[in-house]
């Protein structure tokens, strides 16, 4: 039997769409934010219960947490949010979740992995779209080449970003990619644009900061990592802006960004969920040169994102997990994504 789910940010584009999919799975989560409006309008949509405090608030954060088993953090920039949540879900003992892709964040949760343990509580960041199809991947390419050395994940068709993804992303606008050398986290060289071949012919790709430059590692050991996307004409336009300029726009620039994002829509209508597909592609090199690929096919990031959030969070209140930091295909196996609707491995 599952223990009290609470969902932190669930008025949120992705948030609401995760309490949605839980309560289709038959959970009764509670939900959780600032905004004590919004949270009622849809709690009394979904008939659940709900409480409303801000994490800055130390005694409210945990006395929302009391009778909680497992927390889901929806509310990002996660750097903003998740510090307050985890420190109250070790003083709780209340497991840990979130959908963060930001590699800080994804690095600041491994570290509470022996504190984690002590508390005997699951903390496990990046269960939604980042970073649970390429956290799969990598663990799938390490089975089949176990020396691998390593490794290169790629992803395209998100083809439109939430209005919280890019409000997310804004700030690491003015900073190169981020790539695992020889186990560290360094800039990449060279440059953000490349080109890669992801089982249909040579593409453009930009390299990003993907959590699986975190994730992969504690997952696989590969040494070596680096991530990549087909980007959206948008991006490659912002891609292309001279970094003293996007570093302007992430930091004195941000109001003129933040305009421009309110007018954004909040995200992927539900025809854009229920019909679009992600292609996930993964490539494994040990030193003697052996290589190992695949090519995944997915349901719709946002869609995705609420299927696996939701029920990762369902597993591990009913005591599936282990306690400490996990990642995804840690957790669940190589193979759990393909378990979900739109996940076929092409080759």
């Amino acid at each position: 039997m599952a223990g009290q789910i609470l969902i932190y940010g669930a008025y949120g584009y992705t948030g609401e769409l995760i309490a949605r999919e839980a309560v289709k799975m038959g959970l009764t989560p509670r939900l959780g934010g600032r905004d004590a409006t919004r949270l009622g309008l849809l709690a009394e949509d979904l008939g659940l219960e709900w409480v409303a405090f801000g994490v800055d608030d130390r005694a409210a954060t945990r006395a929302a947490l009391d009778g909680i088993d497992t927390l889901l953090n929806c509310a990002g920039p996660f750097r903003e949010t998740y510090a307050a949540l985890t420190e109250a879900c070790l003083a709780t003992h209340t497991h840990y979740l979130d959908i963060t892709g930001e590699i800080d964040v994804l690095a600041g949760c491994a570290a509470l992995d022996e504190r984690a343990k002590a508390a005997g509580i699951t903390i496990m960041p990046g269960t939604g779209f980042d970073v649970v199809p390429t956290d799969c991947m990598a663990a799938m390419l390490k089975e089949r080449l176990p020396d691998a050395t390593k490794l290169t994940l790629a992803f395209k068709g998100m083809a439109q970003a939430s209005r919280g993804t890019a409000m997310s992303s804004i700030p690491h606008l003015g900073n190169p990619p981020y790539v695992r050398r020889d186990g560290d986290l360094e800039p990449r060289p060279g440059g953000v644009f490349s080109t890669l071949s992801m089982g249909e012919g040579p593409e453009r790709v930009a390299a990003i900061s993907w959590g699986d430059i975190v994730t992969a590692w504690h997952t696989t050991g590969i040494p070596n990592i680096e991530v990549f996307l087909v980007p959206p004409k948008d991006m490659v336009t912002l891609l292309k802006l001279p970094l003293f300029l996007r570093r302007f726009l992430a930091g004195a620039g941000r109001p003129i960004v933040n305009r421009v994002l309110a007018r954004m829509p909040e995200g992927p209508d539900a025809t854009a969920r229920s019909t679009g597909r992600c292609i996930v592609y993964g490539r494994a090199e040990n030193a003697k040169g052996d290589t190992v690929q695949h090519v995944m096919t997915t349901a719709e990031g946002y869609h995705l994102t609420s299927l696996t959030a939701a029920r990762i969070a369902k597993a591990v209140s009913e005591g599936q997990t282990a306690p400490g930091f996990l990642t995804p295909a840690r957790a669940f196996g190589s193979d759990y994504i393909l378990g979900f609707e739109g996940s076929v491995l092409r080759n």
